[in-house]
């Protein structure tokens, strides 16, 4: 990757809708240039898709939270694997520090939220967990 396939990302990343011409007048080069950049880095697997984000208050009825999670011995990549499955969880990190994961967790209201806490519990080889929900969002 060079400079411009940075800055392309960077264009995609604030808003993947616009339009190829857009992005090559910003970018200060044709568009089949840009459209090239594109495919080659959607080929090589640096784009793997596109997605949408909601602003926090359009899903405030959502309980959201982020949950550490420490693993037991060397079983992580089996509790990623559990937890890549989970239609509850958004987002999976690893980490240093404290937790060996940090999962970002969604639920429709506390008592789904309770029962997502408990079955994320249950999954063999975690160890300990220690969740946080999130109150307000100050920037996307």
């Amino acid at each position: 990757m060079d400079d411009l396939d940075t800055e392309l990302i960077a264009l995609l990343r604030d808003d993947a809708r616009l339009p190829v011409a857009t992005l090559a007048k910003k970018l200060r080069v044709a568009r089949a240039t840009v459209q090239n950049r594109i495919a080659r880095l959607e080929r090589d697997g640096v784009i793997v898709g596109y997605t949408l984000r909601l602003k926090p208050h359009v899903e405030a009825h959502r309980i959201r939270a982020i949950m550490g999670i420490e693993v037991d011995g060397n079983h992580a990549q089996e509790v990623l694997r559990v937890l890549r499955g989970h239609p509850a969880v958004t987002a999976l990190h690893t980490t240093n520090g404290r937790w060996d994961l940090m999962a970002e967790l969604r639920a429709d209201n506390l008592e789904s939220f309770d029962r997502v806490l408990g079955a994320i519990r249950m999954i063999d080889g975690i160890a300990t967990t220690e969740t946080s929900i999130l109150l307000t969002t100050h920037k996307l």
